[in-house]
């Protein structure tokens, strides 16, 4: 994997400054891997208001840590972040996903965790991401900026809410093992490439 910088195709979607819309929020639905670490990464970008870790996709109608991690229910582990597109565009938030926040190119795995869960997958929230989301993806793989062919799906599905303990985890266990391991990086990683992006 070498995520260090998108080819220029890609990175002209990101445009040349932060949008100018009336203050709003918009939301992004995200998987990539153990919602931990999805969801610590994306709190410390500026412009982001709110991550929950949660589920995505699937096939029933709800969800619950136990039954997704069964492997049965086809959910995904995955972060719903309410963002201010007046500060951040759904573009800058699909170029730190695909280079600080987990390994598109890994297939239903992140670093530990395997299993379909774990996938690498959008769920877009209007057409726009959609379509937004389907060029990044074909222009990334156009420009082989990974040595691997990009594994992320588009999907479609609701989301629901994880556990409270869940939520906010790294945050609150910054010396748990898993989080120094395999999360603490990601954050570190983002303030290296987008210092002008990251919060503390």
């Amino acid at each position: 994997m070498k995520p260090l910088y998108l080819p220029l195709a890609a990175a002209a979607l990101l445009g040349t400054g932060p949008a100018t819309a009336a203050p709003r929020t918009e939301t992004a639905v995200l998987a990539g891997g153990c919602f931990w670490g999805m969801e610590t990464v994306f709190e410390h970008v500026k412009g982001v208001t709110d991550v929950v870790s949660g589920y995505a996709g699937g096939t029933s109608g709800d969800a619950n840590y136990e039954r997704v991690s069964s492997e049965r229910t086809g959910h995904a582990e995955a972060v719903k972040i309410t963002y201010d597109p007046a500060q951040i565009s759904y573009a800058r938030l699909l170029q730190v996903y695909f280079t600080v926040a987990h390994d598109p190119t890994q297939v239903n795995r992140q670093g530990p965790d395997s299993g379909t869960s774990y996938r690498s997958a959008i769920f877009p929230q209007s057409p726009a991401q959609d379509q937004m989301a389907r060029t990044f993806i074909a222009r990334l793989d156009a420009s082989h900026a990974y040595k691997r062919p990009i594994a992320t799906r588009i999907e479609h599905g609701g989301f629901y809410a994880a556990e409270a303990y869940h939520q906010g985890f790294a945050r609150k266990n910054p010396f748990y093992p898993y989080i120094l391991v395999n999360d603490r990086p990601k954050v570190a990683a983002l303030k290296a490439r987008y210092p002008q992006l990251y919060k503390g």
